[in-house]
């Protein structure tokens, strides 16, 4: 939060948004109120938008954490990693707290912006006509989702006047769509349209990817379902890739570079950076537009 208040939001004032699944105390509502004089919403996530629903077999669940664990996944077995995963996928959107807004900029704990960002991105995703904007992109670990895109496939065919034309499937697949080649926006990062997760097209997604159990029965990540939508239900150039935002989750970082590093003071080194490496799918995303 202090990152991102000095880097940006000290001069705009925007307000935040806290949400979990139990009430936040004094203590930790006394010390974020100490990093920001814009105002300060604190909410509680429904229950049934956070917990595994009763309906998912728990004996099937438990067998694929078990299976995941074996196999050494990162929250292999954790069951509240999968519950943020789902309700960062299909509920957040929702609550009443962010009902008021259009634009939301996603902030997790533990992450560093290195530049100055010296304009607006609400206002630039709004004036260019942008819907989803990221700065890091890479492979997805394919044993944590390995049915997500054949249901992908089972919901394109059940709904092809949801896919948009000019789409970005090039940049989820190399032969046209038959397979996914693991791309996805890492989305600790989002500055984004809330009314395209509120879309007829997006809530069906989400129902109908939640109805197959994958969220619990693997651990489908909000990253892949969002830029899988992203990528399928909007043009292609309505997506954005924020290159002069500099930013670390670990264990990865985007570091702009020139211009951009020079006009943000950037304090990263522009050669630490993920955005050409092996694993990054930043080539694929540019190849879009070229």
């Amino acid at each position: 939060m202090r990152h991102l208040e000095d880097k940006f939001n000290k001069e705009y004032g925007y307000p935040w948004v806290f949400l979990n699944e139990e009430e936040f105390d004094g203590e930790f509502r006394s010390a974020v109120q100490r990093e920001s004089s814009a105002p300060i919403s604190f909410g509680l996530i429904p229950k049934e938008h956070w917990y595994q629903p009763d309906w998912i077999d728990e004996e099937k669940a438990t067998e694929g954490r078990a299976q995941m664990q074996a196999a050494n996944i990162i929250y292999a077995d954790s069951v509240p990693y999968r519950n943020m995963c789902r309700f960062n996928s299909g509920f957040f959107f929702n609550h009443p707290l962010l009902q008021p807004y259009r634009y939301y900029w996603r902030v997790e704990p533990d992450i560093q912006y290195f530049c100055d960002v010296t304009y607006d991105p609400f206002d630039y995703l709004r004036d260019n006509k942008k819907t989803y904007g990221f700065t890091i992109s890479f492979y997805e670990w394919e044993k944590t989702i390995p049915t997500l895109w054949a249901t992908v496939k089972d919901f394109m065919t059940a709904h092809p006047e949801y896919i948009a034309s000019e789409n970005a499937m090039n940049y989820l697949s190399d032969n046209d769509g038959d397979s996914y080649n693991l791309c996805h926006f890492w989305s600790n990062f989002e500055i984004a349209d809330l009314d395209f997760w509120r879309s007829e097209a997006y809530v069906k997604f989400f129902e109908f990817l939640d109805s197959k159990g994958g969220f619990y029965y693997e651990r489908w990540g909000d990253a892949p379902v969002h830029s899988i939508a992203a990528a399928l239900f909007l043009p292609k150039d309505q997506l954005h890739f924020f290159r002069d935002i500099g930013y670390r989750h670990e264990p990865f970082q985007h570091c702009p570079k020139g211009d951009d590093w020079v006009r943000g003071k950037c304090t990263c080194n522009s050669h630490d950076t993920l955005d050409y490496a092996p694993q990054s799918c930043i080539s694929r995303y540019e190849k879009l537009f070229h």
